[in-house]
């Protein structure tokens, strides 16, 4: 039962935006695993986004990767330099961090569309990543725990 707990107190502790960002990835990227949709349905494809008003695709592709450990690496990296950044730069600030990751989720479409690049995930953290590391320049980080 305290395991259980444990695991609802850390999830209550992730900040707003953070915790949103990381549950919808989740919700996201297990869905075509419990055949809930299909994944070609959550990538980036012009064609059905112009064609058929599959807009949907523009907030998937950003949120969507195929379950694997490569998911739970981008989530741990979502978890960690999402939280750090929303917790320092923009701590009392959410309209901004949410301005920031628009931008940054639009950026990212507009180059997913240009280098034709369905999955976008490991592009929004990187984005995220980078603007940490460039703000803690002088902090030394281990890159694998």
């Amino acid at each position: 039962m305290s395991a259980t707990n444990d695991l609802g107190q850390w999830y209550k502790s992730i900040p707003k935006m953070t915790r949103a960002w990381f549950t919808a990835s989740i919700v996201v990227s297990f869905a075509p695993r419990l055949g809930l949709v299909r994944p070609h349905n959550l990538i980036l494809l012009l064609t059905p986004i112009i064609k058929n008003f599959q807009i949907w695709r523009l907030l998937t592709a950003v949120l969507f990767y195929p379950v694997g450990f490569n998911l739970l690496i981008n989530l741990f990296f979502i978890y960690q330099y999402s939280t750090r950044l929303e917790t320092s730069t923009f701590n009392g600030k959410p309209a901004d961090y949410v301005f920031c990751l628009s931008f940054l989720w639009l950026c990212n479409i507009i180059v997913g569309i240009i280098l034709t690049m369905p999955v976008l995930m490991d592009g929004m953290i990187l984005s995220v990543m980078y603007i940490w590391c460039q703000l803690n320049k002088e902090t030394m980080m281990s890159f694998w725990f």
